[in-house]
């Protein structure tokens, strides 16, 4: 692969410090600054000035260094990915998802490197007289859930809970479990649910 980056335009250190990783593996199998060079397609200068941190790479060079020294690119990113400990969801960017007449609206957003301990969270909405669905079954995992306003009940195996605003709520989804809506104005509250089930598949 030949990849160019212009050395004549100005450049800022880097704000990722993927130098030191880039020269320790290099270091460990052996390879000159010319080898890694040659095989990038890039200047021996420039792979200098990057293990040095003194320049952040072009993307496909990062690329190209990384398949030369045989680099997974998770190994590279971790230290930015510890550097962004914090995502936040505008509200004008919340998913949602309607089924039959219950809202939910994504707040929390699972994120795939949590592997089996997935989380989600939701501001859900059930109008009057309606009920959730996807629990009737039970599914691996806990929920936690406190109302916002409304009340309405807990269908738990066979036993029935109160809840109003105010509540919170906290049990093991593996038994089948409903949220019904039975008061005269919509039922809202935060409810968190691990490993995730609704959003995780959405685009």
């Amino acid at each position: 692969m030949t990849v160019s980056q212009d050395e004549s335009a100005p450049r800022e250190k880097a704000p990722y410090h993927f130098g030191e990783k880039l020269r320790a593996v290099r270091e460990r199998k052996g390879y000159t600054l010319k080898v890694v060079a040659q095989r990038a397609g890039v200047s021996e200068s420039l792979v200098s000035q990057i293990e040095r941190n003194r320049v952040s790479p072009a993307i496909d060079t990062l690329l190209s260094l990384a398949e030369v020294l045989d680099i997974n690119l998770e190994f590279l990113f971790e230290e930015y990915r510890r550097k962004r400990p914090v995502e936040i969801i505008r509200k004008e960017e919340r998913r949602s998802v309607d089924e039959d007449s219950v809202r939910y609206e994504e707040i929390v957003r699972p994120n795939s490197e949590d592997g089996n301990h997935t989380m989600e969270s939701y501001l859900i909405t059930i109008p009057p007289k309606s009920q959730t669905h996807r629990g009737s079954y039970g599914h691996i995992g806990r929920e936690t859930g406190f109302v916002l306003s409304g009340q309405g009940e807990l269908h738990y195996e066979k036993n029935v809970y109160q809840i109003k605003a105010g509540d919170g709520i906290s049990f093991s989804a593996g038994a089948p479990h409903v949220l019904v809506n039975n008061g005269d104005e919509p039922l809202r509250a935060i409810w968190t649910v691990t490993p995730s089930q609704r959003f995780n598949k959405q685009d």
